[in-house]
C-alpha cells in the first residue's frame, strides 16, 4: 500500500488546527497536538494522528468536552484524584502528570488517579515527563474493553498498558510502554489497512477458538491478554490488565472492566456506569528520596551497558534495552518525516473537509 511522507511540523500544524476547530484552547491544542504525534515519533503508529479522526468523532457525539475544567477533587500530600470533565485524555493525563510531579518534588514521590478522562494517547508520552526532572514516571490507562480473560468468551478488560520511564547517565532513558494484551488494537488496525492477518495468539472468535482474522473483534471476537493462551501465560498478561482497571477505574472512580466508554464513537456507550469515563493512573518518584540521583544514573548507565553487551541469539544483531527502538523511530522521523499510509491520508482529508480546515500543506 503506497505511502506519502510528511514533516513534523506539517502534521503538528494540522492536528493542531483540527483540535483548534473543535474548541480547544490554545495551550490545550498544543498539548493533544504535541501529545497525539508523539506516537507516531516513535513508531506506535496505532496511536499517532491516525487515531485523529476517532478523537473528532467523540466530540462530534458529545463524548469529548473540548473546554474542560480539569481539576483536583480529592489529595493528600503526595497523592491526588483528578476529574478530567470529560477532556482529551491527550490533555488531561498531562495535567495529572505535572501535579504527581509536582508532589513527588515536595513528598519523594508523587501518585495522581484521574477519572473521567479520554484515550490519552501513548502511555510514554505521560511517564518520560518525569525524566527532566530526575524521577521515574509510571503511566497506566485502562480501556475499552476489547480482552477476554483466560478461559473466557466476554470481553471484560481493555489492552491497559502500563510504561515505566527511568533515566541514566551517559545512556539514554530506560523507556518500557508495552500494553498487557499480546497486541494492541491499533496493532489490528494496522493490519486490516494492509489486509494482512495477525499472527497466532493474537485474538480468538466468539466462540473462544483461536483466529488470525483482523477484523474479528467486529464479529464478537477478542483480543487475547498477553501470553496468548494459558500454556504461554495468559494468565499473567490477564493480571496485569486487571491491576491497571483497578489502579486507574477502581481507585479513581472512573469506569471499569467492560464498563469502560469504548474509543469507537458509533459503538454504544454500555448500559450501566459504575464510574465516571475512562480513569488513568500515574506517579513520579523523586530518586533522591531514595539515592543521590548521580549514583543511581551511574548504576543505570552500568546496568544498561550490561545489557547491551548481552551475547544475542543467532541472526539478531544486539540485544535492545527497552525504549531503543522507539528512540531511534523518533531521531529518524524527526529528520526524514512520517509515511502515512494511503488510508490515513485519505481519513484526514476527510476531517478536513468536514471542519474546513486546509488539509497538510
Amino acid at each position: 500500500m503506497p505511502e506519502i511522507n510528511y514533516s513534523y511540523p506539517q502534521l503538528y500544524d494540522f492536528t493542531k488546527a483540527i483540535f483548534l476547530k473543535i474548541g480547544c484552547s490554545e495551550v490545550h491544542a498544543d498539548t493533544a497536538s504535541k501529545t497525539l504525534l508523539s506516537a507516531d515519533l516513535r513508531g506506535v503508529d496505532s496511536h499517532g494522528i491516525a487515531r485523529l479522526s476517532g478523537y473528532v468523532r467523540l466530540w462530534e457525539a458529545k463524548r469529548v468536552n473540548a473546554k474542560p475544567d480539569i481539576r483536583i477533587i480529592h489529595e493528600s500530600p503526595s497523592t491526588a484524584v483528578v476529574e478530567g470533565d470529560s477532556g482529551l485524555g491527550l490533555v488531561v493525563a498531562p495535567f495529572a502528570m505535572k501535579i504527581a510531579i509536582e508532589k513527588a518534588g515536595k513528598a519523594g514521590t508523587g501518585w495522581v488517579c484521574v477519572q473521567n478522562s479520554n484515550h490519552f494517547g501513548i502511555a510514554a508520552y505521560h511517564a518520560m515527563m518525569a525524566l527532566e526532572h530526575d524521577m521515574i514516571g509510571i503511566a497506566m490507562t485502562n480501556a475499552s474493553p476489547l480482552v477476554a480473560p483466560t478461559f473466557s468468551i466476554d470481553k471484560m478488560l481493555g489492552t491497559n498498558p502500563i510504561c515505566v520511564a527511568a533515566p541514566a547517565g551517559k545512556e539514554p532513558a530506560f523507556v518500557a510502554d508495552l500494553a498487557t494484551t499480546t497486541a494492541a488494537n491499533g496493532k489490528l488496525e494496522i493490519l486490516q489497512r494492509k489486509n494482512l492477518a495477525t499472527p497466532g495468539g493474537w485474538v480468538q472468535d466468539k466462540e473462544g477458538h483461536p483466529s488470525h482474522d483482523p477484523h474479528i473483534l467486529k464479529q464478537g471476537g477478542a483480543l487475547l491478554p498477553l501470553g496468548g493462551d494459558r500454556e504461554h501465560g495468559s494468565h499473567k498478561g490477564y493480571a496485569l490488565g486487571a491491576i491497571v482497571d483497578i489502579f486507574s477505574g477502581v481507585l479513581s472512580g472512573a469506569n471499569y472492566a467492560p464498563w469502560v466508554p469504548p474509543f469507537p464513537a458509533y459503538v454504544p456507550m454500555p448500559s450501566r456506569q459504575p464510574g465516571k469515563g475512562i480513569g488513568h493512573f500515574l506517579g513520579a518518584m523523586r530518586i533522591d528520596a531514595f539515592r543521590p540521583a548521580a549514583e543511581f544514573k551511574e548504576s543505570m548507565d552500568d546496568w544498561i551497558q550490561g545489557f547491551r553487551k548481552a551475547k544475542p541469539v543467532p541472526g539478531e544483531e544486539k540485544v535492545l534495552v527497552p525504549g531503543d527502538p522507539e528512540r531511534e523511530f523518533e531521531k529518524e522521523r524527526m529528520e526524514n518525516g512520517i509515511d502515512l499510509l494511503q488510508t490515513i491520508v485519505d481519513d484526514l482529508k476527510q476531517v478536513s473537509h468536514k471542519l474546513g480546515v486546509p488539509f497538510l500543506q
